[in-house]
């Protein structure tokens, strides 16, 4: 055990130090392994930061444990025909509907609905265009984990008289009364005059699309100012993750109820929950990795070209080394784990070398584009992992040609 510790120590020894006698050349050689392993954990953490984004921003938007309930909804990959089939279908939610979900649906934590629309808001000559309109029932602040701050939601009683009230996003407020506390102020949506009552707390940016151009409204006064006769997006909210299948099933059984729905017959209404959107961004990006991932392994394998290579050229330099070596009485496995050692040693360098690469190319990365890039273990171990495979399979044929030289014709080529 002693002798194959040594063996081992010393092999070690001697792959570093040939490595050290000429670190110009080991370091361009290196530089397909650094660039490949940097590619892979950079590409992960751009994918793991973009599900983490995408379901963060959706968070602000939803809140958590929430579903929605409406007429038609983007169900996933379905075929024209489905699709129009659905279409036909399939019926818009009324309010009395909404009533009936909000009495019955026993798991629910809290209930509410939604209506959305646009419009041009232009006041003391400041126009802004596309603001989204929306009417919420009071009960959507907690249904979406909204923050307002300063000020407050509109109540029940406020939403039952059709209060001319609501809450603004930072947009808006920046737009029409920067560097002012615009709450008791008033703004005009269609020629009706609103009371701001609060502004809901900055939420950022999703693609580039700003989630704070937003102006809140009771929903009973969004009927009257828009007239719209489409129906409601319905909102629930289950206590916890754990039961929020349970609650959505809940819901999902009262409609069907109240539509005198029986047996197999299909749901005339879509449903749409976070732990979907959850799951298909899991597809998403999983495609993502599974089409990108190999293409940046590629360089990896040029990398591995690149090592056998040099490895091939330092048997040649070191011929008569590998001749003294076998006449002193090196075995032939010996010589050759001696340069599998040092190709896999190699490549391990590169592979570290790659890893504190990507991780200042993450952070660059991440600040440009206000996204939290995240380095997984899964994507460190893959790209060091297979970087360090790649030199054992590069250094399989110099080493196994430096195994095979005759000792006497070795020493003469001094």
């Amino acid at each position: 055990m002693r002798q194959l510790y040594s063996f081992y120590a010393d092999a070690f020894r001697i792959a570093l130090q040939s490595i050290l006698e000429h670190k110009l050349r080991a370091f361009l050689t290196l530089i397909g392994i650094i660039i490949g392993v940097a590619a892979v954990v950079v590409v992960g953490a751009s994918i793991s930061g973009l599900k983490t984004y995408v379901i963060d921003k959706v968070s602000k938007v939803l809140g958590s444990n929430h579903f929605m309930m409406t007429r038609m909804a983007n169900m996933g990959r379905i075929s024209d025909d489905e699709f129009e089939r659905r279409n036909r279908r399939n019926k818009d939610i009324t309010w009395e509907e909404f009533l009936y979900i909000r009495d019955n649906c026993k798991l629910c934590t809290t209930v509410g609905a939604q209506m959305n629309s646009g419009a041009e808001i232009d006041q003391n000559g400041i126009e802004m265009p596309s603001v989204r309109i929306i009417g919420d029932t009071a009960s959507m602040v907690d249904i979406e984990d909204k923050t307002i701050a300063p000020g407050r939601f509109f109540s029940d009683a406020e939403v039952e008289r059709s209060a001319k009230v609501c809450v603004i996003g930072t947009d808006v407020q920046d737009k029409f009364f920067p560097n002012q506390n615009p709450i008791g102020q008033t703004i005009k949506v269609r020629g009706v005059p609103l009371l701001i009552i609060g502004i809901e707390e900055k939420r950022g940016s999703f693609f580039g699309d700003s989630m704070d151009r937003n102006i809140y409204i009771p929903i009973t006064l969004h009927k009257q100012i828009f007239s719209k006769q489409e129906g409601l997006q319905v909102h629930g909210k289950a206590l916890n993750g754990d039961i929020l299948q349970d609650t959505i099933e809940n819901a999902r059984l009262a409609l069907r109820n109240r539509r005198e729905l029986v047996g197999s017959e299909d749901d005339t209404f879509s449903v749409v929950n976070t732990d979907e959107f959850n799951t298909q961004m899991d597809q998403f990006t999983g495609a993502i990795a599974a089409v990108v991932i190999p293409i940046t392994l590629i360089i990896l394998v040029v990398g591995g070209i690149v090592v056998m290579n040099i490895m091939l050229v330092s048997v040649t330099e070191r011929t008569f080394e590998v001749g003294l070596r076998k006449a002193l009485g090196a075995t032939r496995k010996q010589i050759l784990l001696q340069f599998l050692i040092e190709s896999s040693l190699l490549c391990v360098v590169g592979g570290i070398l790659g890893l504190v690469l990507a991780a200042g190319a993450t952070r660059i990365i991440g600040a440009l584009l206000e996204m939290t890039m995240t380095i997984t273990a899964f994507y460190m171990i893959l790209s060091v992992g297979i970087s360090s495979l790649i030199g054992i399979l590069a250094g399989l044929y110099p080493a196994w040609k430096a195994a095979r030289l005759d000792p006497i014709v070795a020493l003469t080529k001094n």
